[in-house]
C-alpha cells in the first residue's frame, strides 16, 4: 500500500457529509484530524480478510470495493459493494468477518482501531452516526436478499443501476436521483454479474435488453446514462415511493 502524498482538512472531505463524521462540530473534528491517516491501495489489492485481525477502521473517501464471502468449497458471494463515505471495521470486532477488495484505486481515511473505539465511546456524534449507518447497512441487506433470491436477472440488473443512482444522489447531496442520470460504473461486468449472482452472459444479454427497451444508455463500457430514473425503478420492481412492490 502507497501513502497517499497530501492530507486534506477533515472541512473540504468529499465525503464530509455522508461519512461517520457527519455530525460531528468543529471541535470533534478537530480531534479526528489528530487521529486520522490516509492510505490509497491500488485495484485487486485486499483491504481485509475474513478472519484476520483489522488494525484500523476505514471509511472509503474514493474507488469502489467488495464485500465478499467464500465457503469451504471455494465457492465466492459477494454481499457488498462499498463506495465513497461506507465504513470499514466494527468498533468492537478485532478481525474482520469478510473479505474486502478494491476493485478501483482506493483512498481510505483509517483510524487505529482502539484509538476509535475510544473516540466512540467519548464523541457521541460519532456514535449515534455509526448507529444510523448500521441501521440503513441493515435495510440495504434486507432489500438486497430479495433483489438475489426473488427478482429475475432482468430486474437485478436494473437494481443495481437504480441503486447506484440513489447512492451518487446521496454522495451529492440530494434526496433523490434526477430524472435523467449519469453513472461511472465502479465495477468491471464480470465484477457486476459476481456482485448480482449471476453469469458475466446473462448479464450482459439484461443489460442489451434494457438499452434496447431504451431503459438505459450506455456510452462506454464503464458508463451508464439512465434517461428516465422513475421508469428504471418500475422496471426494477419498486413502487412509486421508491419500495419494493410486494
Amino acid at each position: 500500500m502507497a501513502s497517499r502524498p497530501s492530507l486534506r482538512s477533515c472541512e473540504n472531505c468529499p465525503i464530509r457529509h455522508n461519512a461517520v463524521c457527519a455530525e460531528c462540530d468543529a471541535s470533534e473534528l478537530a480531534v479526528l484530524e489528530r487521529t486520522k491517516s490516509y492510505r490509497t491501495v491500488p485495484a485487486g489489492s485486499p483491504l481485509a480478510t475474513a478472519g484476520e485481525p483489522l488494525e484500523y477502521l476505514s471509511s472509503l473517501v474514493e474507488g469502489c470495493a467488495t464485500m465478499s464471502r467464500t465457503l469451504e468449497d471455494g465457492r465466492r458471494q459477494t454481499v457488498g459493494l462499498l463506495l465513497p463515505s461506507d465504513f470499514i471495521g466494527r468498533p468492537g470486532r478485532k478481525t474482520s468477518a469478510y473479505d474486502i477488495e478494491a476493485v478501483s484505486d482506493v483512498t481510505l481515511c483509517r483510524f487505529e482501531r482502539r484509538t476509535f473505539e475510544r473516540l466512540v465511546r467519548e464523541t457521541p456524534h460519532i456514535a449515534t452516526r455509526m448507529l444510523t449507518m448500521t441501521l440503513d447497512e441493515l435495510d440495504a441487506a434486507r432489500d438486497w436478499a430479495v433483489v438475489l433470491g426473488r427478482m429475475t436477472a432482468r430486474e437485478k440488473v436494473a437494481s443495481f443501476f437504480v441503486s447506484l443512482a440513489r447512492r451518487h444522489a446521496t454522495g451529492s447531496g440530494q434526496d433523490q436521483p434526477a430524472r435523467s442520470v449519469t453513472l461511472h460504473l465502479p465495477l468491471s461486468r464480470e465484477a457486476m454479474a459476481d456482485h448480482l449472482g449471476l453469469t458475466i452472459e446473462t448479464t450482459s444479454r439484461q443489460v442489451t435488453a434494457l438499452r434496447k427497451d431504451g431503459l438505459i444508455e450506455v456510452p462506454s463500457a464503464r458508463e451508464v446514462r439512465i434517461p428516465d430514473f422513475e421508469r428504471l425503478a418500475l422496471e426494477a420492481g419498486e413502487d412509486d415511493d421508491g419500495g419494493l412492490i410486494a
